[in-house]
């Protein structure tokens, strides 16, 4: 550990031929020992053991002057705070903190909000800004990543043996709204379209803070993004040892396409529908599952949502409870304008926690109301998905959600309730276990530190030296955040990392080895065909 070495004082053992294991001086053989009053030095650890009988060293009177001035000065700067008690130990607050823990943080950690220009000057960035961590790069985690950041091997395998050049990132441009590149810690933009709402400002803003928290830890890197819905990069388009596929960074993919995911702009926060930052909403739905027991929140299933924005949500509707149809359903479709002229009063999510089972089913592509639903601690009824984000190939059917067949909604999501209902206690197991995984694993520090991971081990790939092109802008939080209003910035500065992390990443997991993977796939496919086969039989039963 680092640390300043202890302080000793000379102390006379009652042994005389020993030197002192204090002070490590060798004793005075003068034997004038007539019991003077003196004062018996040793180390600060030892002033507060009682001290009986214990033969001193004399001191003369000037040195213990001195001493007497130095002891009532210390003192004193103890008492108004000028000194840190922790010095006398030996101990600094720098070793108070335990690298590689996520549980422990040093004291007294320097904080750095914004510092916005007034109207008349030219906002610029901070310059005192830490641009290092102050962590030994070399120092590893002792806590490893949740086991969904094993995917990252995944998407990165299509350029595992070429590398990545910058002509493959230049055939990724056609549909990026932006192009990222980070330079000796500093992020530049270069900006192509307009994204829908504000999803490329929250997405850069989240990168952005991603710097703050690990200053001076991502290397040089270069990188196109689409805050588009739907994958593009097709994988049948590139076949065989000569494919190029261009590295496009995007919120989901299929199995059908190469698309890198990473974590979507909501998890700063989507003004747009005033869903607050995401640490601040997960206290927020923790508070909402307290607020009712589950065997005494609603058996029915519960959603709402946008069903105009897919076929498969307007499928979906027709398994509303009717007089004719009892489906255990509770459907209700979501305008959100009429709830932005309402102040967005019946949109908190946390106040959607009030029934036994919720259902998710996706949108155009993923939605972004996944994370919500799973934290919530009701059973949730997933229905089978397309699309997938950077973290739900890390959750297992029957362990943490049911599955809801795709092509016979209605059907199947009445017999998860009537299951859940007549097995309330596994029901509710695996819907605390995906609330866990959600307040756990997708954590807001997990979500910076999947970032983190996913960057780096991007930069490896690339064949090639990140330079700032001659159309690209300096952005920084100050940039970004102080020419913003209303809702937008409420949460920016919501969501801003006011310090450099003092602890290191969680430690990366290995990628999977190809029978591990298609174990793990199979296991998942074999709980779907588990839950099918259980749905058949129940309808069977009924006619």
């Amino acid at each position: 550990m680092l640390g300043i070495k202890k302080k000793y004082y000379v102390k006379q053992e009652l042994d005389d031929d020993k030197p002192s294991i204090h002070g490590r001086m060798k004793r005075n053989n003068n034997n004038d020992q007539n019991h003077q009053t003196g004062f018996c030095l040793m180390s600060m650890l030892e002033l507060q053991k009682p001290i009986i009988d214990t033969p001193c060293r004399p001191v003369k009177k000037a040195a213990a002057s001195t001493i007497i001035a130095v002891f009532l000065i210390t003192v004193l700067m103890v008492s108004v705070g000028w000194l840190d008690i922790s010095f006398f130990s030996g101990v600094s607050s720098y070793q108070n903190m335990v690298v590689g823990s996520k549980s422990t943080t040093a004291r007294h950690k320097p904080e750095f909000p914004l510092e916005c220009s007034t109207e008349n000057q030219t906002q610029t960035c901070r310059k005192d800004y830490p641009t290092t961590t102050g962590i030994p790069p070399m120092n590893t985690s002792k806590v490893e990543c949740p086991s969904f950041f094993r995917w990252i091997h995944e998407d990165l395998r299509h350029w595992k043996q070429t590398g990545i050049s910058r002509d493959m990132i230049e055939g990724a441009r056609k549909t990026a709204h932006f192009r990222l590149v980070i330079v000796k810690g500093k992020a530049y933009v270069e900006k192509y379209r307009n994204s829908i709402q504000t999803r490329d400002k929250f997405t850069l803003w989240g990168i952005l803070q991603l710097l703050r928290m690990y200053p001076g830890r991502l290397p040089d890197l270069e990188l196109m993004f689409d805050c588009d819905d739907r994958p593009v990069v097709r994988s049948r388009d590139f076949q065989g040892p000569n494919a190029r596929p261009p590295p496009l960074f995007r919120y989901c993919a299929d199995e059908w396409s190469l698309d890198i995911v990473f974590p979507d702009w909501s998890f700063w926060g989507w003004a747009e529908t005033n869903i607050r930052p995401w640490r601040n909403v997960l206290k927020e739905i923790k508070k909402g599952n307290e607020r009712r027991k589950w065997k005494e929140r609603v058996p029915y299933a519960y959603w709402r949502g946008n069903p105009s924005v897919a076929p498969t949500r307007k499928d979906l509707m027709k398994c509303n409870a009717t007089d004719k149809n009892n489906w255990n359903t509770l459907l209700y479709v979501q305008d959100w304008d009429r709830e932005s002229k309402q102040g967005f009063k019946h949109s908190n999510v946390e106040d959607q926690c009030s029934h036994r089972y919720k259902i998710y089913t996706e949108g155009w592509a993923w939605s972004v109301s996944e994370k919500y639903i799973l934290a919530c601690d009701s059973m949730t009824l997933y229905v089978r998905s397309r699309f997938y984000d950077f973290f739900i190939r890390g959750m297992q059917p029957l362990q943490h959600y049911w599955p809801i067949s795709e092509n016979t909604k209605c059907k199947s999501l009445k017999f998860a309730v009537e299951w859940g209902n007549l097995h309330p206690q596994k029901a509710q197991a695996i819907g605390e276990a995906a609330g866990k995984f959600i307040h756990e694993d997708l954590k807001m520090d997990n979500v910076y530190d999947y970032m983190f991971h996913l960057l780096n081990e991007y930069a490896k790939l690339l064949k090639f030296e990140p330079t700032v092109p001659p159309g690209a802008v300096e952005l920084c939080s100050e940039t970004m955040a102080c020419p913003t209003t209303g809702t937008w910035k409420k949460f920016m500065v919501e969501s801003l990392v006011m310090s450099a992390s003092d602890v290191t990443a969680c430690g990366m997991p290995p990628p999977y080895e190809p029978q591990e993977l298609r174990d793990f796939l199979e296991t998942k496919a074999s709980s779907t065909r588990q839950v099918e086969m259980w749905e058949d039989q129940y309808w069977l039963s009924q006619y």
